[in-house]
């Protein structure tokens, strides 16, 4: 077998996922091109691993963590994929990158100030600073 056949295919797949991560916007077919690249890194290990006629067959077994760790990224990203979904109403990707808060959301349950209970006019602006520094 001839190295040069898996190993352009494998190239061809990672183009095609690196593209598919690139030029989509639907948080699923990123995901999915994700996992066209695992699969052409996965390609390579097993070739790879049947040209040097590895006695411990290393690239097989690396292959199967790969596998493995792909399975457990897919289902945490669906599921913040159909977290996202729920809260926004889209799973565009273009779209969450608005996630600044906003003054109402900013007073969190339990940050009440038991002594006044209204700030002062002048160290206001001071407290949303140090929130946005918090969470940033």
């Amino acid at each position: 077998m001839h190295l040069a056949y898996p190993a352009v295919l494998a190239a061809l797949l990672f183009c095609t996922g690196l593209y598919g991560v690139l030029a989509r916007r639907n948080a699923i077919l990123v995901l999915m091109s994700v996992e066209l690249m695992l699969n052409a890194v996965n390609l390579n290990l097993v070739a790879f691993d049947v040209w040097f006629r590895d006695a411990l067959h290393s690239g097989q077994a690396l292959t199967l963590f790969t596998i493995a760790i792909a399975a457990a990224e897919t289902g945490i990203g669906l599921a913040i994929v159909l977290a996202v979904h729920r809260n926004r109403g889209s799973s565009d990707v273009d779209r969450l990158r608005d996630t600044a808060e906003t003054d109402a959301a900013e007073s969190l349950p339990g940050d009440e100030d038991d002594t006044t209970g209204t700030e002062d006019q002048a160290t206001a602006p001071a407290g949303k600073a140090k929130k946005a520094e918090a969470t940033a």
